[in-house]
């Protein structure tokens, strides 16, 4: 497991996993899905289990449950915010305690359609049009992993209308609402996203 702090108490973490710490609830969660998703949860639930011991113990057997638009929390009384985020073979978790979080994984697209990139930067679309072609997917998903991130921790899902959120392709950091958000480059070689609640 690799981890790292993107902001003050806000721990993101990609990576093998030990599955020692999965409870009954976690594997009955995967029970009955197709094999591909089973295991996708699993390792979600197995990364959150592993990152949750190191850096909020006391909340490491805690139940996850899907809260408001299906976005995963952790039931009772728990302040701790957690989020969980699959693409391709990638899982990457982030855990804050006493706040909101979420994290977003993207592989870039092989292509960018035009309308796509008109609809999530706008205001960027030139901007991107100048870059080298993969440099411009790579670009693109970057902006699309932060806004999914911030609509994730706070808890809108799609319903938020991410698209709408404004992410300057040339900040690794900004902020939204109540929320700070960052790219995280330093993780794994794909975008990587994660939006936090910046007052607890």
């Amino acid at each position: 497991m690799k981890v790292l702090e993107t902001g003050p108490g806000v721990w993101v973490a990609t990576g093998e996993a030990a599955s020692g710490r999965l409870t009954p609830a976690d594997l009955a969660t995967a029970r009955g899905r197709p094999a591909w998703r089973a295991r996708q949860i699993l390792a979600g639930r197995a990364l959150l289990r592993d990152l949750l011991a190191e850096v909020a113990p006391g909340d490491a057997g805690e139940p996850v449950v899907a809260g408001h638009n299906g976005k995963p929390v952790l039931a009772g009384r728990c302040r701790t915010g957690v989020s969980i985020s699959h693409d391709g073979d990638h899982t990457v978790v982030a855990v804050a305690p006493g706040r909101r979080v979420g994290v977003d994984v993207q592989v870039p697209p092989p292509h960018v359609g035009d309308s796509m990139v008109r609809r999530c930067a706008a205001r960027y679309t030139t901007h991107l049009h100048r870059l080298p072609e993969t440099l411009r997917h790579t670009a693109f998903t970057e902006i699309w992993t932060v806004q999914e991130a911030c609509v994730k921790a706070e808890g809108t899902g799609i319903g938020g209308l991410p698209w709408t959120i404004d992410v300057p392709p040339y900040l690794d950091h900004g902020d939204w609402r109540a929320l700070r958000w960052r790219k995280v480059r330093e993780l794994i070689d794909v975008p990587v996203a994660c939006a936090w609640e910046a007052t607890p």
